[in-house]
């Protein structure tokens, strides 16, 4: 009886524990479905059908491996990415890097407060924008600047719930189910072969999915709330659920634009964002519908207008070795504050300045992502395999197979993308 109840209590702990852990991994996951990944999702479902669903299924796996060997760097190491590349790897290699990371970055950025506006267009005079995207990104200065890492992970974890709109905003749409998992687990290749603008979609889907500024994001959030090596496993379950849970939102996405646009034989343009795909919803799954996508681009916009340029300011400080980290004020941190507050205002300045391209933007910075994903890959999977820094928690045999598996097939559909492009 005695037995019993421990067990139950060291049960018990470990769930209160678990509870403690969890955050960095769903947070940075489920970010990486921000407005550009809401718009990117939405095209492909618009104008590819369910034929790409399967490319999603495997990112979970790529995304899932990513995520959690950045994790277990921070733990064991209690130090940032950027930090290792740049005691590892010298100030070269750490200088193209950040460059690289910092203008795809502020690229995505933009995309964010793109989809911030685009939302309030679709409900509120356009003019309305020119003050309320400022009042917002205003807001979204202060809760990092102002906030600790607590509360703005508490913040973050609730607003990934609100996820849940696209979810409904799928089986509101009535989608042939057999079909839909078909495509999942066959891959449906277009008869015409694999042109321009399918491999540009494909590689867009992989650079949202598993962006740089993720990798940066997670490992940095890791040592930030002070994750030991002792609840390393518990951390463990927090970036693989994140990752299920992250994909499975985006497959939700392109499910619900398929069996819309796609289905309803909509025509997709060059201007074609996620804005529109919530607009073309309505007449045919219903004012719902529209309504709870446009809820999940709001949603997905803001905690990526965060988290973002969160990343930025982790990587851009520690590749300097200067000090970084919520919670900290100015006088403390001054690169920190001032490379998040610089991000988000060059980021309010672009989408407000009249005539620009938006989803030319989003979809380049996409696509910037998944072209210097297996640069940052790489680097990762050198660093996570050396046993000076690692000891024995230096990857398997397995897992680097899989791993380097992931970098062979990015690096080779970032190749083909660029000869096709010249």
């Amino acid at each position: 009886m005695l037995l019993r109840h421990w067990r139950r209590r060291i049960a018990h702990s470990r769930i209160l524990v678990l509870f403690a852990v969890l955050g960095p991994g769903i947070v940075a996951a489920s970010a990486g479905n921000d407005a550009g990944g809401v718009a990117t999702y939405s095209q492909a479902g618009a104008q590819y059908g369910y034929s790409l669903l399967w490319v999603l299924l495997l990112l979970t796996f790529s995304l899932a491996i990513a995520q959690e060997m950045g994790a277990r760097m921070a733990t064991v190491t209690g130090k940032g990415l950027a930090d290792l590349v740049r005691e590892e790897f010298g100030v070269k290699v750490t200088l193209f890097a950040m460059i690289a990371l910092v203008i795809a970055n502020v690229a995505t950025t933009i995309a964010e407060f793109a989809g911030i506006a685009a939302v309030i267009e679709m409900f509120l005079p356009r003019s309305t924008k020119y003050y309320l995207v400022p009042l917002l990104a205003v807001a979204l200065w202060f809760l990092v600047a102002r906030g600790t890492y607590k509360r703005v992970e508490r913040i973050f974890l609730a607003m990934c719930l609100i996820y849940l709109t696209y979810v409904v905003s799928a089986f509101l749409a009535h989608p042939p189910w057999g079909t839909v998992v078909k495509n999942l687990v066959v891959p449906d290749m277009p008869r015409q072969g694999l042109g321009h603008g399918y491999l540009q979609m494909v590689i867009a889907l992989v650079g949202t999915t598993i962006a740089p500024w993720m990798q940066f994001y997670v490992q940095s959030s890791v040592r930030d709330k002070g994750i030991k090596l002792k609840d390393y496993s518990l951390e463990r379950i927090d970036v693989l659920s994140g990752a299920v849970l992250s994909n499975l939102i985006s497959f939700f996405i392109v499910v619900t634009c398929a069996a819309t646009l796609w289905a309803g034989g909509y025509v997709v343009s060059s201007g074609f964002d996620a804005n529109v795909a919530a607009r073309a919803l309505e007449p045919v799954a219903g004012s719902a519908a529209k309504v709870l996508f446009a809820i999940g681009l709001f949603n997905a916009a803001m905690v990526g207008a965060v988290a973002v340029p969160l990343s930025t300011a982790y990587a851009v400080t520690e590749a300097l070795g200067w000090e970084s980290g919520l919670g900290r004020r100015i006088r403390e941190a001054p690169l920190f504050i001032g490379v998040y507050t610089a991000v988000l205002i060059l980021a309010t300045a672009v989408v407000l300045t009249p005539g620009i391209h938006l989803f030319k933007v989003i979809l380049t910075a996409q696509i910037i992502n998944g072209v210097l994903l297996p640069v940052i890959l790489v680097l990762m999977l050198i660093l996570v395999n050396k046993r000076r820094l690692m000891g024995s928690y230096v990857n398997g045999r397995i897992y680097n197979a899989l791993a380097w598996a992931t970098v062979v097939a990015v690096a080779s559909l970032s190749i083909a993308y660029l000869v096709q492009s010249v």
